[in-house]
C-alpha cells in the first residue's frame, strides 16, 4: 500500500474512531440507542466514507499527507464537534501533547520564552522574550532580546518559534548548544545548556502589593495550581486583605478550582455542582475549609472563564469575596478528555456546572458563529432576561452570561499610539539598546534623561510620535520602559511587579478592600445567626 494511501486510511480511521468514542462515551452510561438511531448513525458514517473517497480520487490536486491531515483534523472532526457546542474539541497529536504539558505544569528543556520578530529585510528572527528564573537559560546568562541563530549547529533561518522550541526541548540532562547574537556584542555568544525539568507555574506573581495586602495572579488552572496558591498564602503569613487576580484566566482543571476554593471557604460549603445526561450528578464541597477572616477582592475581566468562573462564583455565592471588574466570559460547560488513539484526544462536553446558588453561567451559543461567540459579546445588561439567585446572605446574583461583578471596573482601552509602540516592540527593543551601555538598580526610575533617550530611540527606529502622544499616556510609557528594563536586569518577576504596582485596575481593586471587609463581617454575622437557629 502506498504511503499516501496508508496515511489517508489512518486519518479516515481516526475520524471513525472519534465518532466511536463520541458514541461509546455516552452509551456506556445510558441505555442503548434504538435500532433506528443506530441505523441512522451507520448511514451517516457510510456517507462520510463515500464523500471522502470521492474527494481523494477526484480532487484537482493530489491529497498529500498534510492535506489529508487538515481535511480530518481541521475539517471533519472539528466541524462535527462544533455543531454540538463551542468547547468540545479534538486534539491532534501535536495539540494533545501540548495540552498534557500544560496540565502537568512542567516540561524538559532550557527554560525560555521565544517569539518571532520581523527584521528590516523582511525576514523573521527568533528572539528570547525572557528566560524563566532559576532555569538553565537564566543561570547561563541568556537575556531578553538575544536572537537565536542556531541550535546544535542547525540554523534557525526560515523556522518558526514552534520549530525552534522543539529543538530546544529534550531529555533531562542532555546538552544543547545555542548560538545567539546580542546587541553590543561583536561576536555570537554560544551557550552550552543542559536540559532540565522546567516548571511552568500557574501563579506567576505573588507579593505584598501594599503593606498587609497580598496579591496573587493565577494564569490558569493546572495540576499544581492549588498547591502554588497555598504556598503563596503561607509565605504571606498574617495578612489584612487579599487581591486574587483572575483576569485573562481561561480555566483548566476542575478539581484544582475546587481545591483552590477550599482554601477560602468553610468546610462543607458547596464549591460547584455538575449535571450531565450520561453521568451521575456530582456536588463538590470544601473538604478541609479555612478559618481565614481577611477580606478578599477577586479581580476578573471578560476573558476570565471556566474554572476561574467556578472559583469566582463560589466565593461570590458564599459572600466570601467581593468580585470586581468586568462580566466574565460565561463558560458553564465541563469537558471530559477521552483518549482516541495513543497520541490524540477528544475533549467532549459531558456536564453543565452550577455555582452554589444554582446559577448556570454559560452564555448562549445557539445560531452564532464561533468568531462571534469568542470575540463579540451580546452586551447583556445586569439582570436583563437572566435568572436571579441569592447568595448566602441574600444578595442578588445573576445566572447566564458569565459572573456579574459586584463592582464594575472597566479595562482601559489602548489608543493608536500605544498600539503602534507595542507592534514595533518599542519597549522591548529599547531595553536591549539601553542595557548595552547602562545598568539599572532596584531604585531606578524613568527620569527625563531616560525618557529623552527613549524618544531618540523611537526616531532612530522610524516610529512616529508627538510629545502630546507620549504625555497623554506618560505613566504607561514610564512603567513599560521600567518593566522591560527590570525584566532584562533582574528577571521576569521583577518586571511583573513593576506593572502590578502601577496597574490602575489593581489600584481600584485595592480601594474595595473596605467593602470586602464589610461583606466578610456581614457574612460572619449571618453564619453565626444560622448556626444559632440550627441548635
Amino acid at each position: 500500500m502506498a504511503p499516501r494511501t496508508r496515511r489517508a486510511l489512518f486519518s479516515a480511521t481516526l475520524f471513525l474512531a472519534t465518532c466511536a468514542v463520541l458514541g461509546s462515551a455516552i452509551s456506556q452510561k445510558v441505555a442503548a440507542q434504538s435500532a433506528s438511531d443506530e441505523s441512522t448513525l451507520r448511514d451517516s458514517l457510510h456517507s462520510f466514507a463515500g464523500v471522502y473517497s470521492i474527494v481523494e480520487q477526484n480532487y484537482a490536486e493530489p491529497l498529500t499527507g498534510d492535506k489529508t491531515d487538515k481535511a480530518i483534523y481541521d475539517g471533519a472532526i472539528p466541524g462535527m464537534l462544533h455543531v454540538l457546542d463551542p468547547h468540545s474539541n479534538f486534539y491532534d497529536p501535536k495539540a494533545y501533547a501540548q495540552m498534557r504539558e500544560d496540565q502537568h505544569g512542567k516540561y524538559y528543556g532550557v527554560g525560555m520564552t521565544i517569539q518571532p520578530q520581523p527584521t528590516p529585510t523582511g525576514k523573521t528572527k527568533i528572539v528570547v522574550l525572557y528566560p524563566f528564573e532559576g532555569t538553565p537559560s537564566f543561570k547561563a546568562g541568556v537575556r531578553p532580546g538575544d536572537v537565536i541563530l542556531s541550535v546544535d549547529g542547525k540554523t534557525t533561518d526560515g523556522l518558526d518559534s514552534g520549530a525552534v522550541a522543539s529543538m530546544l526541548k529534550g531529555a533531562r540532562g542532555t546538552h544543547v548548544a545555542v548560538a545567539m547574537s546580542r546587541e553590543g556584542s561583536e561576536k555570537p555568544l554560544v551557550f552550552d545548556l543542559v536540559r532540565d525539568e522546567i516548571p511552568r507555574p500557574s501563579v506567576d506573581l505573588a507579593f505584598m502589593v501594599r503593606p498587609g495586602i497580598g496579591y496573587i495572579h493565577v494564569t490558569q488552572f493546572m495540576e499544581t495550581t492549588s498547591r502554588e496558591v497555598g504556598d503563596a498564602l503561607d509565605k504571606f503569613g498574617n495578612i489584612k486583605g487579599l487581591i486574587l487576580d483572575l483576569r485573562g484566566n481561561p480555566g483548566g482543571l476542575l478539581n484544582e478550582a475546587v481545591n483552590m476554593s477550599d482554601k477560602f471557604l468553610q468546610k462543607g460549603q458547596i464549591v460547584v455542582s455538575q449535571r450531565g445526561r450520561a453521568f451521575p450528578d456530582q456536588v463538590y464541597r470544601a473538604s478541609h475549609g479555612s478559618d481565614t477572616k481577611y477580606p478578599i477582592v477577586v479581580l476578573v475581566n471578560r476573558n476570565t472563564a471556566s474554572a476561574a468562573e467556578i472559583v469566582s462564583g463560589a466565593l461570590q455565592d458564599h459572600d466570601r469575596a467581593l468580585i470586581v471588574g468586568e462580566t466574565t466570559f460565561g463558560k458553564g460547560l465541563v469537558q471530559t478528555v477521552f483518549q482516541v488513539s495513543e497520541n490524540s484526544g477528544l475533549a467532549l462536553t459531558t456536564y453543565h456546572y452550577y455555582t452554589p446558588s444554582g446559577r448556570l453561567i454559560q452564555r448562549n451559543y445557539s445560531n452564532i458563529s464561533l468568531y462571534d461567540y469568542y470575540y463579540v459579546r451580546d452586551g447583556v445588561e445586569k439582570g436583563a432576561n437572566r435568572e436571579v439567585k441569592l447568595t448566602d446572605s441574600g444578595r442578588t446574583v445573576y445566572g447566564g452570561g458569565g459572573i456579574t461583578p459586584d463592582e464594575t471596573i472597566t479595562s482601559p482601552k489602548s489608543n493608536h499610539f500605544q498600539d503602534t509602540l507595542l507592534q514595533n516592540y518599542a519597549f522591548f527593543n529599547f531595553s536591549k539598546h539601553y542595557l548595552a551601555s547602562h545598568t539599572v538598580a532596584k531604585d531606578f526610575q524613568v527620569d527625563d534623561a531616560v525618557l529623552a533617550q527613549f524618544k531618540d530611540f523611537l526616531k532612530a527606529q522610524n516610529v512616529a510620535y508627538t510629545d502630546a502622544d507620549i504625555n497623554g499616556v506618560l505613566d504607561w510609557v514610564k512603567t513599560s520602559i521600567k518593566s522591560d528594563l527590570f525584566t532584562s536586569q533582574f528577571g521576569q518577576l521583577e518586571g511583573l511587579k513593576v506593572r502590578a504596582d502601577w496597574d490602575p485596575e489593581i489600584t481600584k481593586a485595592l480601594g474595595y478592600i473596605p467593602e470586602a471587609q464589610a461583606l466578610e463581617d456581614h457574612s460572619n454575622k449571618t453564619n453565626v445567626k444560622t448556626a444559632s437557629l440550627l441548635r
